[in-house]
């Protein structure tokens, strides 16, 4: 896994305390010429993995961009994403001035929230994805993928299908259903749009995003969609308070009966917990598909893990928590993917004191932008960075295992992870099992796509494949 030139663990990873030197003389990160910065900026924001991977190049995994009121640290070294997760986090805040995410989340969603208002409203959320609720979705998410694969297989056109969007819908019908139960996939299609457009509008360059109150602009149709998507979510509410269906799998209700969200709260988490677990855990699955189908040896490989585990199509047995754990070469699979193709390629924080990290300055007011995607590809902790291999994760190491873990980071870490990192993780495995179970996909085109989205990242023009039943 690691290379073996790698430092220890002890030196690499051992716990980070702040360095003696003080923030005021601590030296700056390496900065490329003023003069191409401009050039730099425009790119990041419009294709950031190249621009990203020249950086880290040019200047290492850590590099700032900026003067004045507009700088950037972008974080890649594992190490120090690690000692930055390690800091508390009264040290940033998440509802900064270059915070583009509230008119799609709303202002009280825990992701653009700072503080008290954060700790509340994400533990409220973190006790509705309970390990006892996440074992139940297990077979409604086999059941969604199976229904899934039998109109694939009874459409018309079976030579070209695109794969992301097939996934698309799978996995914003599994959301819907986790959070509301069966009663709202009805409206699975419609929220999908919303969200759809919602997405493109935050891809968007920065200067078509500066508020306004203009009608009939892009910002004006996402805000139409926003109020139509919480028309949806307060009626569930009423629904909820007046019938309650006493099912425990029901995320929503949970919210409801729990009480300490107002309904204005109940509707931002919701609308950042599809908006969250629907385009990127998609994206994840489109990557995965690319990475697997073109494999003929790893997709039987798969296919016989998932014979063996899930048993035939209509099985009466219940599956659980007891056989996810059993599809260990999906779950590498999973992990592998999400290493090399992170649905997040930068995260964002602003610094709102002075900080050090691997004993640079930080500036107050830096937007820090740390990347899963360097991490990821980090050349000292990954053996063979570039390539795809869900074997690298077999029976490592402790070293290679503590250096895996620092720089393994598609869902973040610290008091700010993903909420919803396991169910992702459980849906993909799932979903990954039973399609190499059922299907035969022959990807069309021997070119691996372009990474495009900086908000979410997802292969350029989707997953082509002819599909067929499994031979």
């Amino acid at each position: 896994m690691a290379r073996d030139h790698r430092l220890s663990v002890t030196r690499a990873w051992g716990p980070f305390v702040c360095s003696s030197m003080d923030a005021v003389n601590a030296p700056a990160l390496p900065s490329p010429p003023a003069r191409v910065q401009p050039g730099l900026f425009r790119r990041l924001f419009a294709d950031p993995q190249p621009v990203l991977d020249e950086l880290c190049a040019a200047y290492g995994p850590n590099v700032q961009l900026g003067v004045g009121p507009v700088r950037m640290a972008i974080i890649g070294d594992p190490a120090t994403i690690r000692e930055l997760f390690s800091m508390p986090t009264s040290n940033f805040k998440w509802n900064h001035k270059f915070n583009l995410l509230a008119i799609v989340v709303g202002p009280g969603s825990m992701i653009v929230s700072d503080g008290d208002d954060h700790k509340r409203r994400r533990g409220s959320v973190q006790t509705a994805f309970s390990r006892r609720r996440l074992a139940g979705w297990i077979p409604m998410i086999v059941e969604r993928t199976d229904s899934a694969i039998d109109r694939l297989l009874a459409a018309d056109d079976r030579e070209h299908v695109d794969m992301y969007r097939v996934g698309r819908s799978l996995v914003l019908e599994i959301v819907i259903h986790s959070l509301f139960g069966a009663r709202m996939t009805e409206h699975a299609a419609e929220i999908g749009d919303l969200f759809e457009r919602a997405q493109d509008y935050l891809e968007l360059p920065a200067y078509r995003q500066v508020p306004h109150p203009v009608p009939g602009t892009a910002r004006a149709r996402v805000k139409a969609d926003r109020r139509r998507f919480d028309e949806l979510v307060d009626a569930e509410i009423a629904r909820c308070r007046r019938d309650p269906s006493g099912d425990p799998l029901d995320v929503l209700e949970a919210l409801v009966v729990d009480g300490s969200l107002s309904d204005a709260e109940i509707r931002d988490q919701v609308d950042t917990l599809i908006g969250a677990g629907f385009d990127t855990t998609a994206a994840s699955l489109a990557w995965m598909l690319w990475c697997t189908a073109g494999d003929a040896a790893l997709w039987q490989r798969l296919r016989s893990e998932a014979d063996h585990v899930l048993g035939p199509t209509g099985s009466d047995e219940v599956l659980g928590d007891g056989q996810l754990a059993d599809l260990d070469l999906a779950s590498r699979t999973v992990r592998e993917t999400l290493r090399l193709h992170p649905a997040g390629v930068v995260s964002l924080r602003e610094a709102v004191a002075d900080v050090v990290l691997d004993g640079h300055r930080i500036q107050r007011g830096t937007l820090i932008l740390w990347s899963a995607h360097l991490a990821g590809r980090d050349e000292r902790s990954w053996e063979r960075p570039l390539t795809f291999d869900p074997d690298r994760f077999v029976d490592p190491t402790p070293e290679q295992l503590e250096i895996s873990r620092a720089a393994w980071v598609p869902f973040g870490g610290g008091a700010r992870n993903c909420i919803g990192f396991a169910l992702a993780q459980m849906e993909l495995t799932l979903i990954l099992s039973r399609l190499a179970q059922r299907l035969d996909i022959e990807l069309l085109g021997d070119v691996k796509p372009r990474p495009v989205g900086m908000v979410v990242n997802r292969p350029e023009g989707g997953v082509p494949a002819c599909i067929g039943v499994a031979r």
